[in-house]
């Protein structure tokens, strides 16, 4: 398993690499690196990170002690508390929190598979996604109150948090990939799309389900289960690849279901309330 400190670097190169220099630039006029750690020291708002010279010791700590997970339960705890440590030590110039919640995506991977993402309720539960990490930034309180210079009662609510939001995020997934809401789904965006565009048909729904609950099928099995003429047939699947419905990875090869942009508000609805109103795949 990669370092979780590389997620975060490559995460933070990703992001800021595809951004011309005038949208690097920060309020104070500072010019954000791609992947580059801060050469200065920060504050945010009460909080202080670690002096810039001490980063590098600290992300090889993160590492050191959330990088190696033997089980699931693990991982999402590590996961957790990595996210609220590499937020504390806040080793870029702007960028942070972006960086943070796609090291955390990347380290879920392997329990996720890119099913459910932390993220969706992070952005969902905003307010109380930075008051729980801000109690865990907070210094100890006592004896009583972990070994370490932070508050291990604010770390052990963060967790909590964190472990109760990927729960329900599961939950929801569960919800809109079940069989039968999903058919229904298809169907409604087919009928919708077939009432402005007549290249959609309503026989297009069986093999489109099919794919989705059972996987690839070759061309002429799709088109068969059209029930259609072959020409029509394969006009129809024509016209559903060109939408992104359908995506095959050579010109003659299987077909499989897929998620355009344009099709998240009919196929899962509520997960990406922002591409309701594009048009674009």
């Amino acid at each position: 398993m990669p370092l979780l400190s590389s997620f975060a670097i490559e995460a933070h190169r990703a992001m800021y690499g595809q951004l011309s220099e005038a949208d690097r630039t920060t309020a104070e006029n500072v010019i954000v690196e791609p992947g580059a750690m801060r050469g200065t020291d920060v504050e945010v708002g009460r909080h202080v990170p670690p002096t810039w010279q001490t980063i590098p010791r600290f992300l090889a700590r993160l590492d050191a002690v959330y990088g190696r997970v033997p089980g699931s339960d693990d991982l999402l705890i590590k996961s957790a508390c990595a996210h609220q440590r590499l937020a504390w030590v806040h080793p870029f110039v702007d960028g942070n929190g972006r960086a943070a919640r796609l090291q955390t995506h990347c380290a879920l991977w392997p329990i996720s598979l890119g099913l459910w993402s932390a993220n969706r309720g992070l952005a969902r539960r905003r307010d109380e996604y930075y008051a729980r990490l801000a109690e865990a930034d907070e210094s100890r309180r006592g004896d009583l109150d972990g070994r370490g210079n932070l508050s291990e009662e604010g770390l052990r609510r963060w967790v909590a948090f964190f472990l109760e939001l990927c729960r329900d995020q599961v939950t929801f997934m569960a919800g809109l990939f079940e069989l039968q809401g999903m058919k229904r789904r298809i169907e409604a965006l087919i009928v919708f799309r077939s009432s402005q565009d007549k290249g959609y048909r309503s026989e297009a729904v069986l093999p489109l389900f099919h794919l989705f609950a059972a996987g690839p099928l070759t061309r002429s099995e799709f088109q068969q289960m059209t029930g259609l003429g072959e020409r029509v047939a394969r006009k129809l699947l024509s016209h559903l690849l060109k939408s992104g419905l359908v995506i095959t990875d050579t010109p003659l090869g299987a077909v499989r279901f897929a998620l355009p942009l344009d099709g998240l508000q009919f196929l899962l609805p509520d997960l990406y309330p922002e591409a309701a109103g594009r048009g674009d795949s």
